[in-house]
This record gives C-alpha cells, structure tokens and sequence, in this order.
C-alpha cells in the first residue's frame, strides 16, 4: 500500500514572515483608523442628536444623563465590534507570526482554467483552503487536470503563500 502524506508543518521562511508582519502593520494601522474613527463618531452622534432634539423644540436636550447614556451605549457596541474584527482578521495574523509555521497541504488540480480578459491562468484546487489559485503560463501548460501541486498556508489565518 502507498502511503501518502497529505499535510504536513514546516517553518515559515524570512520572506514569508516579513510578508506576514507587514500584514500585520497593515492591518493593526487599519484597526486603529477605524476605532479613531468609531470614537469619534461614538461622541458625536449624541450630540447631534441632542442639536436635532434642540430644533424640535424639546427643553432636555442637552441633558448630560441622556448623552452620556448614548455615548456609552455606542462605546459598548462599537467595542464589541471592534474586539469582533481584531479577533477574526488581526489576531490570527499575529498567531501566525508567533507560531513561525506553515502548512504545506497536497492538492490535485480539479481544472485548468485560462481568463482571457486580463490575460492570466488559475487552477482550481481539492481543498477547501483555496479554490483556485493564479499560475504562471509554464505552470498551466505543463501541469494537467489531476495532477498533485502542492500550497502552501499559515495555520490561523489561513493565508496564501505560494505552491510548488
């Protein structure tokens, strides 16, 4: 009997960790504009509804119980929101740059397919990680249809790294 293995670990070359930390600055940049942005936008909203109260002609308007509550109540949602995404892009990014590993997974080719509209060549893959992946001209040609590749990925974050 044939043993073949599929997956197996290896660790992360210094090309492909500098890829993923500047992944990582890229990301955490875009996580701190966002909740620059939430934090702002968490204060003035109360406000704003506190001026449109005031044209309405209501006496409380610019009560500080009713804006506190409604900046505490978009802090809370905003927090969640933001603890939400850090958990499901960023950190796994920062897991992998902890972790230095990859994962090298066995593949077949299920199709070969050529884009003729910006002129590029993707196989579509057996795995669930990545459905297709873009290849150079050679690579199309040589390989076939149920031919074995071989990708490589991070374990956490899931991101593409290259095939041989």
């Amino acid at each position: 009997m044939d043993v073949h293995l599929i997956k197996y670990k290896a660790p992360l070359t210094k090309d492909e960790l500098t890829f993923l930390k500047r992944k990582e600055e890229k990301e955490r940049r875009q996580l701190y504009n966002v909740m620059r942005v939430l934090m702002i936008m968490c204060f003035v909203c109360p406000f704003a509804g506190a001026w449109i109260k005031a044209l309405k002609g209501d006496a409380l308007a610019f009560s500080y119980l009713y804006y506190f509550l409604g900046v505490g109540f978009l802090l809370f949602f905003s927090g969640i929101a933001v603890y939400w995404s850090y958990h499901l892009h960023l950190y796994k990014v920062q897991q992998d740059i902890r972790g230095g590993i990859k994962i090298i997974e066995s593949v077949r080719i299920t199709r070969k397919q050529y884009m003729l509209s910006n002129n590029s060549y993707y196989f579509y893959l057996s795995t669930p990680v990545k459905l297709s992946i873009e290849v150079q001209e050679d690579d199309y040609r040589n390989y076939e249809k149920a031919d074995e590749i071989h990708i490589e990925y991070t374990p956490y974050s899931r991101q593409y790294l290259g095939y041989f």
